[in-house]
């Protein structure tokens, strides 16, 4: 008699570490140990006959083989996933494990407030993924999205969390230096903290002139890619530095930073969450998006 062979085994570590590029963050997201996922990934192979992963000591990629499978072996596991969904929307607490993934720059703005989550709702846990890359909710095994900008079309349900303002600052000490500019063209006159982003070029400053949303190009002796840090150059004294609104509110308020050009200010990229429809009507869900609200309305 032919043995029988389980054809979800090995599926969901194959698709995690794939998704994850790294055995290591795919057993963390499981529960299991590195040498369990690894473990269930070459009996895949071996029952398949075919080589699904390129491993190095550094990094885990997809051969061909393993592109056209993990393209299918998506879709069973988001079937199986939305199948689970429409079952537990149906209970009133939120309970299991929510994938979330957001921008580097969201995240101290979100995981700090978890707790209050947490505490509301002692049966769901977290797995977050900070990321500039735009996840495809269709076809990637998250919940839910914060994005940053405009939503293309699509059948993603969202919802707007904020809308942004970019703000200039600078801390008392380096205005004692520099006196604040008047106007944009005194930018020039001053050291200005570039933030890079996810390109590696310098981001260029925005604001309103004439009714009319302006880009400038400036400079400084400070490029970063990091915009906590870049905060806390500014707040040093260093230069100048432009930011989003919601991630000055406390400087602005305790005075170690002070805004400048405010009634140039330009509108920043708006914040949503979006999670597809069927996950949109989980009960985890939407216990987390109303928290995200609570949260950026702070």
């Amino acid at each position: 008699m032919a043995t029988r062979v389980d054809l979800f085994a090995g599926v969901l570590p194959f698709v995690r570490t794939a998704e994850q590029r790294s055995f290591g963050r795919a057993a963390v997201s499981l529960g299991i140990t590195t040498a369990a996922v690894s473990k269930a990934v070459r009996k895949l192979e071996e029952d398949l006959g075919v080589k699904l992963l390129d491993r190095s000591s550094r990094s885990v990629s997809l051969t061909p083989e393993g592109s056209v499978f993990l393209d299918r072996c998506r879709q069973a596991v988001l079937g199986v996933q939305g199948a689970r969904d429409a079952v537990q929307g149906a209970r009133r607490e939120p309970q299991g494990e929510l994938a979330v993934t957001m921008p580097f720059i969201l995240a101290p703005f979100v995981v700090p407030h978890l707790v209050l989550l947490g505490t509301q709702h002692p049966r769901m846990s977290f797995r977050l993924h900070m990321s500039d890359r735009v996840a495809r909710l269709g076809d990637e095994s998250y919940d839910v999205a914060i994005r940053m900008g405009p939503l293309p079309d699509s059948s993603l349900v969202s919802r707007l969390l904020r809308k942004t303002r970019w703000v200039t600052v600078a801390s008392p000490t380096y205005l004692t230096r520099r006196p604040p500019p008047k106007s944009i063209a005194e930018l020039a006159r001053h050291n200005c903290l570039c933030f890079v982003g996810p390109n590696g070029k310098p981001r260029d400053w925005t604001f309103v002139e004439s009714a009319r949303t302006v880009t400038v190009a400036v400079g400084g002796n400070l490029l970063i890619d990091h915009g906590v840090s870049l905060l806390g150059a500014a707040e040093a004294g260093m230069g100048l530095g432009q930011v989003l609104d919601f991630m000055v509110g406390d400087q602005l308020r305790a005075g170690t930073l002070v805004e400048v050009l405010a009634s140039a200010a330009a509108e920043g990229p708006t914040i949503h969450a979006v999670a597809t429809a069927n996950r949109a009507r989980s009960a985890g869900v939407r216990a987390f998006i109303s928290f995200l609200i609570d949260a950026f309305a702070r």
